[in-house]
């Protein structure tokens, strides 16, 4: 089984996911968030650090692109392969309403016209493999029977499919069913994402659809970082593997960013997810969401760690 990190938009960039290669490893390849191609052609100073060789030593990286607009993301594609890329992702999947009121992300999926000129035209073009990420349709699952007619057109790397709809946003459960139906019409390599939270739900998955070879995860490894490893019937994340995780990612923050409120924000994000794997969570994750200020903030993370033990359950 090939296993990917998702890109998770303001939260597996560079540092996170340099921390979870270093730490707990288990993932063949490691998606880049989205890169809004702009007017004048370059990269943001976050989207540049992201892709920064340097910063992804190891690693099997795949940027991800966030385009209506063939040219946008024929020079985009140019210049990622400058960097040494072999193969990027189209975003075809993200359900903001700001990206989606756009026409892009999951909200191009709503203009399949448009979007097969779109991939006709940069499959030409592209000297490099194209992969993409998608959901079902906007409104209903039955949009996608169309889109996986245009999909078959394309040789692309893999279609990662997301088996909700745009309105669905995260919620419900993932479309198993349609899933299932429509799995043996790709021509192209399928990659499943959705829902896999434990090794659990991995192994009811894998007996569902024997199949499938490529899963996607990425909100369940917040939750749990070693969640690859576990998968791969490796250890369950330690105290100590969670504190140098932790370590690695705090320092990271704290050089990359300015002020106080930037970096404990970026954490707070973290700990949201993390927080439910030690016992008597509860009052250091209030604490921590009280935090104002960076010492504040370590103590009570090192109180948490000299205290409380990894959750048995």
């Amino acid at each position: 089984m090939r296993l990917y990190l998702a890109p998770l938009e303001g939260i597996t960039g560079w540092i996170f996911r340099s921390a979870l290669y270093k730490c707990f490893g288990g993932f063949d390849k490691y998606f880049v968030p989205f890169i809004r191609p702009n007017q004048m052609g370059h990269f943001s100073a976050r989207e540049k650090k992201d892709i920064l060789p340097a910063h992804n030593e190891g690693m099997y990286t795949v940027p991800q692109i966030l385009t209506n607009k063939p040219e946008d993301f024929i020079r985009t594609a140019a210049k990622l392969k400058e960097y040494g890329y072999e193969e990027i992702n189209l975003n075809l999947g993200c359900p903001s309403k700001t990206v989606v009121t756009k026409g892009r992300g999951a909200g191009f999926l709503a203009y399949p016209d448009r979007l097969d000129a779109f991939l006709d035209e940069i499959f030409e073009k592209c000297d490099i493999r194209i992969s993409i990420k998608t959901r079902l349709g906007m409104e209903e699952p039955e949009e996608f029977y169309d889109l996986m007619e245009i999909y078959n057109k394309y040789p692309m790397e893999e279609l990662i499919i997301h088996p909700r709809v745009q309105k669905d946003f995260y919620k419900n459960t993932a479309n198993l069913e349609l899933f299932s139906e429509i799995l043996p019409e790709s021509r192209n390599p399928v990659c499943y994402n959705g829902d896999i939270f434990t090794p659990d739900d991995y192994e009811r998955f894998v007996n569902l659809q024997p199949s499938v070879e490529r899963i996607m995860t990425g909100r369940g490894v917040l939750a749990d970082p070693a969640l690859a490893r576990r998968i791969r019937g490796g250890s369950a994340a330690g105290k100590e593997e969670l504190r140098r995780f932790h370590e690695l990612l705090y320092a990271g923050y704290c050089e990359e960013m300015s002020g106080d409120r930037t970096i404990l924000y970026k954490m707070k994000e973290l700990w949201t997810y993390l927080a439910p794997r030690f016992t008597n969570y509860k009052k250091y994750a209030k604490k921590i969401k009280k935090a104002e200020k960076c010492p504040v903030y370590e103590k009570v993370v090192e109180e948490l760690f000299e205290n409380e033990e990894i959750s048995a359950s």
